[in-house]
This record gives C-alpha cells, structure tokens and sequence, in this order.
C-alpha cells in the first residue's frame, strides 16, 4: 500500500528472507509456485497480513478468525487449523532470525489446478500456502504530517457482485483506484459505494472527525478491517462518540480531521482530499488521542502474549 511508503524494498536485509512455500523455507530468489496455481490463474486465494512487534505477532487471532471465515464463503478447504497456520507465522521469522518492525504476508490459494479453469473440481488435492516476511517500517513523515487520497471513478460494488467481506486475492477493482491516485499525485484511492457515499479507501479504512465524533462507513463495502474494529471500541473506551453511518464527500471536505487506519500504517492523518487541505495533523486532537491508543493497545498486546 502506499500509504506505508516504507523502504523495504530498499532494506538489504529483505534481500536475504527465507520465504515460507508449502512447508519448506525457500531464498526469496528461488521462491516459486507453479503456473497452475489457482491463485496465479484465477485469483482464487484468501490472504492476510500480519505485523510482528517485539516478536510477537499482533491481533493474529483476529486475523486468523477473519481468514477461515473468508475460507468458508469460498468453500474452501484449508487443511490446517489456526494454531497450525500460527505455527507457520512463527516458524518463518524464526527462521528469518525477526524479531521487531516485520510485516508477513499470509497467502493461501485452493491449490493447483489440472487444468487452466474455473471450477474448483479442476484442483488437485491440496492448498498452497506461501508467506513472505519483510522489514518494513512505516513513514515517520506521512505518519506525523499526513498522507493525500484521491477519489476513484472505482466504486466498492454490492457483495453480489464481489463480496468485499472476503479478503481475497482478486482486487482488481482496487488496484485500478489505486492506480487513479498515484496518477493524480495520491498516496491512496478513497473508495464510493454504489450510493456515492464513501466506502473505505483501496487498501485501508476510513475515517472522520466532526464537531468532536468520528465517522466511519457502515462496513457494508468494505473488509472487516482488524484495526478499523480496534478503532471503533477504543472510540468507546475513550468516550469519544463513534458512527458507522452513510455520509458524502461534503462531509468529508468539510471535516475536522481525516485520518486512515490498516495493519501496517496503524492510524495514519490524511491532510488532503481531492486537492482539497483538510487540516493541519498537527492539530488533529482526537486522531492524535486514537493513535496514542492504539500504540497502547498494541504495547498491552505484546506484554499479554509474552507472558502466555
């Protein structure tokens, strides 16, 4: 996502990683799946990410939750069970010798096919299950002094369509918004649904403050985001009122603060929209309160899991 902006590709370290495929521990460079693969051919895998802080792997329960429900709607058949796919995780920074400021990458398809179509029936046996650590940190720049959105023509669609819930690795319609940001001079697409009220944003969630409340979308267009849902009960924790409700661009250029949250960047400020100056980050007195929450809650995440 670019809203991280990190320098991992240029971490020399990442250079070196073991990447976890189907039990074995491959050099990132001979790292390999086969052409095949239902996720190479047909996108037909669920993933999910993961950020290990003081090694320990945060929320992963969370995420592992999400990744078997989204297993379930795609009847597929995972193998393993969630203390097993935990084990790989920490099999693999391990191996890796990681200890803080990792991001994993958890992808898992419905295995290889017999041939090159759509029905699950034309799979072999077996999934296939790849996880790629790196170093990343996220920007301190875009994390203090904020990040630029663009809103994408791309609509977040009905779940008939393409079910947003899933986290799957079909995301071509983010990827073209994606796109549309980068070419406007954004750092991440902010996403509509079908109603022209705002959605999420092409790989985070979003939010905003009015009159002292924090907005969010209803959830219907988007991922059941893990740190958005932190979120939303630490705005209960907090006192700070909290609506997952429809709301437009209006509201969203008239706002007080403006800020985006996803598993990497944890609470990030956004300063513009549309070319549009939100506000100062500097000044965002109820983001500011969330992000010193969150880092909180990851802190008493980490001391918890230490001591289990």
């Amino acid at each position: 996502m670019t809203t991280g902006s990190h320098a991992a590709e240029n971490d020399p370290r990442n250079q070196d990683v073991l990447i976890y495929v189907n039990g074995e521990m491959v050099p990132r460079k001979d790292a390999k799946i086969s052409v095949f693969d239902s996720g190479f051919l047909m996108g037909d895998g669920i993933w999910e990410s993961a950020r290990l802080h003081n090694g320990v792997l945060v929320f992963i329960d969370d995420h592992l939750k999400r990744l078997f429900k989204g297993a379930k709607a795609l009847a597929m058949d995972l193998e393993y069970n969630a203390e097993d796919f935990k084990q790989m995780l920490y099999q693999t920074v391990k191996a890796n010798g990681m200890h803080d400021h990792v991001h994993l990458r958890m992808m898992v398809t419905r295995g290889e096919k017999t041939t090159p179509y759509q029905s699950p029936a034309a799979t072999k046996p077996g999934t296939t299950v790849v996880i790629i650590p790196e170093y990343k940190t996220p920007s301190n720049r875009k994390k203090n002094q904020g990040v630029k959105l663009f809103t994408a023509h791309v609509r977040r669609g009905y779940p008939d369509i393409q079910d947003h819930k899933i986290n799957s690795h079909s995301k071509h319609n983010c990827i073209q918004a994606c796109i549309q940001a980068i070419a406007a001079g954004a750092d991440e697409a902010l996403m509509l649904d079908p109603h022209g009220f705002v959605a999420t944003c092409n790989s985070t969630h979003f939010f905003i403050v009015v009159n002292g409340e924090v907005w969010t979308s209803t959830g219907d267009f988007c991922l059941g985001g893990i740190t958005r849902g932190k979120i939303i009960d630490l705005c209960g924790d907090l006192n700070i009122p909290i609506r997952q409700k429809n709301f437009s661009l209006f509201d969203v250029y008239s706002a007080d603060e403006v800020f985006i949250t996803g598993t990497f960047a944890g609470v990030t400020p956004v300063v513009s929209v549309d070319g549009r100056d939100i506000g100062q980050s500097d000044n965002y007195r109820v983001m500011k309160s969330l992000q010193q929450a969150y880092s909180d809650l990851i802190a008493a995440e980490v001391k918890k899991q230490s001591q289990s």
